[in-house]
């Protein structure tokens, strides 16, 4: 676990300096390293276009930026942290009235150290941040502000990796990929991304994986106007956002709310630490409120650590590599991967032996599963788990179904499942997907609720 933190670490420690937004090459720098590790599918829509009820805004190019005392002394430079500029601020080069300069100013008087992470992305304006301590410092009559950036008829760029299953229904993996300098809201949710779909590469899969790494909000709309006929298909989803600080993990559902992957999220949180926390839908906060959306009505929830906004670091320069722990984001990565466990691997069984208990110890099962020592430890399951596996197996019950009755973790009724299994106890009656068997076609799309 100590070296996924590390590696996971390591990913936000590259991608930190580099300057997103919404559309422009910060963004397509960072989908840039993503595609390289792993099979990344990027996709420019024009600005202009229409994505559902939006419009996909003009391309941002900044290059630099300051505020300085008509001597020449350097107050703010945009070099120094990419946060000092407001996203989306127009050129500007002009000697600025501090009255009217401080109009243009963001701080945060609360945390007076700290700056804060402000952006117009859908209006024409400009703007600095800065911490309260400087700005209420500044004393000059004027000083000269220096806007270098332009705003251009481009593109927004979004990244796709599709991993095609034996399954057409799909899991869907969302992560807004926009923030500059933001380590723990932006850069921990890329990070445990491209190490889920670079784990799930490597494995067989019952269902296919899509992962999509976009700007928020605007990202996600574009890619539900462009594949509304296919979002059918999606039989989980997650949102991933804020993953590395150090909050209990916490999932909040989807719109629905007694979505399979809500019931998913809720049991291996819950089997994970009894700190973890389960929130209800609510409208606000990531893309799963646009997959959540009432047309749309996706089975989507949101994976995290400190929900946004409730963390003193949060859209500030406090969100940092030091705020972000390696071992914080081993342990959300730790918790993602069994969700996705138990996705790819719960299934319907059926027992070859039903009438009665079945002999055990001439299959080798009884001995070592006699008591609660080390012999039982190492199997990775208990005589209990063993028990329940054996009389549940009516090719109706679940895994999951299994694992919640017996009140233990989904790994350890796998386990036991996998060891009577091999004994010739158990047959597969079917997979699982969207709370239906599966197939070799997607699950139907469900009616949106009000």
């Amino acid at each position: 676990m100590a070296a996924m933190g590390e590696a996971l670490h390591a990913h936000c420690a590259v991608l930190f300096p580099i300057c997103r937004s919404i559309t422009g090459p910060g963004l397509r720098e960072t989908l840039r390293y993503v595609g390289a590790r792993i099979p990344l599918e990027i996709h420019e829509v024009p600005s202009g276009t229409p994505v559902l009820d939006w419009t996909v805004p003009r391309e941002w190019v900044p290059r630099s930026a300051w505020i300085r005392r008509l001597d020449g002394t350097t107050v703010v430079d945009f070099a120094e942290h990419n946060l000092h500029l407001l996203q989306y601020s127009h050129a500007m080069d002009a000697v600025v009235p501090l009255a009217e300069l401080q109009r243009h100013l963001h701080s945060i008087p609360e945390q007076p150290e700290l700056v804060p992470y402000r952006t117009a992305y859908y209006s024409d304006g400009w703007g600095f941040c800065l911490p309260h301590r400087l700005r209420e410092s500044l004393g000059d009559e004027a000083y000269r502000v220096h806007i270098d950036a332009e705003l251009k008829e481009g593109s927004l760029s979004y990244g796709e990796c599709l991993l095609p299953g034996e399954s057409e229904a799909e899991v869907l993996v969302s992560i807004h990929s926009c923030h500059p300098s933001l380590a723990n809201d932006n850069l921990s949710g890329i990070a445990l991304g491209l190490e889920l779909a670079r784990a799930l590469s490597a494995r067989r899969r019952r269902l296919s994986w899509r992962f999509l790494f976009l700007p928020g909000t605007i990202g996600s709309l574009a890619w539900l106007a462009r594949n509304r006929d296919g979002v059918g298909r999606v039989a989980y989803g997650l949102v991933l956002t804020c993953l590395g600080d150090g909050g209990p993990i916490t999932y909040k559902a989807s719109r629905r709310g007694d979505a399979p992957i809500d019931r998913i999220a809720a049991h291996v949180l819950r089997h994970e630490s009894p700190e973890n926390r389960l929130l209800p839908f609510s409208p606000y906060g990531y893309d799963e409120r646009q997959y959540c959306s009432p047309g749309f009505d996706l089975p989507v929830g949101c994976l995290m650590r400190s929900p946004n906004g409730t963390f003193p670091e949060y859209h500030s320069s406090a969100d940092n590599l030091d705020f972000v722990r390696p071992e914080h984001l081993a342990r959300s990565f730790a918790a993602l991967a069994s969700i996705a466990d138990v996705i790819e691997e719960d299934r319907l069984l059926a027992s070859t032996s039903p009438y009665g208990e079945p002999q055990l110890g001439r299959r080798g099962l009884y001995a070592p599963i006699g008591g609660t020592g080390p012999a039982a430890a190492g199997r990775g399951y208990g005589q209990m788990a063993l028990l329940w596996v054996l009389n549940l197996a009516d090719g109706r019950h679940s895994l999951l179904d299994m694992a919640e009755r017996a009140d233990l973790s989904f790994a350890e009724i796998r386990n036991a499942a996998a060891a009577a299994e091999a004994a010739g106890l158990l047959v597969t009656a079917s997979p699982i997907a969207d709370g239906v068997t599966v197939q070799d076609s997607a699950p139907k799309p469900r009616k949106a609720r009000p």
